[in-house]
């Protein structure tokens, strides 16, 4: 491979959620550029494993770990696994997130607590622990010139509001906050944390937006780019924001999304 293509080469990374849609395109990028990669999964074992076997045919190195990142004890397993596999951690991505929709009449706290859960205090306890990791490792041995970065996964309903969604949207406004305010904590001791906000992506999760023509038709017109985006869209945007070429990036949320945060009803002057 090209340097280009191994311009993560010695990091080690920890991807939450990696085993479907988004996550698992991040991981097997992160993995195709160089890096060694925790592959973390919930429930669904076999497509993690199955990827840290194509990483490994590739030649690169990975693990599969199970946890649940709204537990506290999960996620320092989930760390420690990091550790033991490879030395050191020097980028998170953390990516897990459900969905539990219901307007809010009919939503129960139950399903608000879930995602919240998983969504947004999942995403602070990977965080916290990663700066922790970052703060005590040894200057000298850094891959890159940020001593870590962390990438949150947010969503474009960081910004537009959606009905019948409350509990989602909630979270992704609150990883908004988060990756600013821990950006701005965490700038001078060289740690780097910024977010990615994907649009309509082409994932199991929302299946039912884009599995029909029709659905589709309905959907490209929230769309000004005119197609809907791919998991690997958002992986590649993942590979340059960890890498040194993004060094004097932090605090700042990448939007992957086709225009939508452009308001496309507005533009015949609504």
């Amino acid at each position: 491979m090209s340097s280009q293509e191994q311009r993560l080469a010695h990091h080690v990374a920890i991807v939450t959620g990696a085993s479907s849609g988004i996550g698992i395109a991040v991981a097997e990028a992160l993995g195709l550029a160089g890096a060694a990669v925790i592959v973390n999964y919930h429930s669904q074992d076999k497509p993690a494993q199955e990827l840290v076997d194509r990483l490994e045919k590739a030649g690169g190195r990975a693990r599969a770990v199970k946890a649940d990142v709204s537990k506290e004890e999960d996620v320092l397993r989930l760390f420690d696994a990091a550790t033991d596999a490879f030395g050191r951690v020097d980028l998170l991505v953390a990516n897990s997130g459900v969905q539990k929709d219901a307007g809010i009449a009919e939503m129960t706290l139950a399903d608000w607590n879930t995602v919240i859960d998983i969504n947004l205090t999942g995403q602070f306890l990977c965080a916290r622990e990663a700066v922790r990791r970052f703060r005590a490792q040894d200057k000298a041995k850094r891959p890159a010139r940020s001593a870590g970065s962390i990438i949150a996964m947010s969503s474009v309903h960081e910004v537009i509001p959606w009905a019948g969604h409350i509990n989602y949207a909630s979270a992704k406004g609150g990883i908004r906050m988060l990756t600013r305010s821990l950006a701005q904590e965490v700038a001078a001791d060289g740690i780097r944390v910024n977010a990615i906000a994907p649009g309509a992506i082409r994932t199991p999760i929302n299946k039912e937006a884009w599995e029909t023509e029709a659905a589709l038709e309905k959907l490209l017109t929230l769309i000004p780019y005119g197609r809907i985006g791919e998991p690997e869209d958002v992986a590649r945007a993942a590979v340059w924001l960890a890498s040194d070429e993004a060094d004097y990036v932090t605090g700042t949320t990448l939007f992957v999304d086709g225009g939508m945060t452009l308001y496309p009803e507005f533009r015949d002057n609504g």
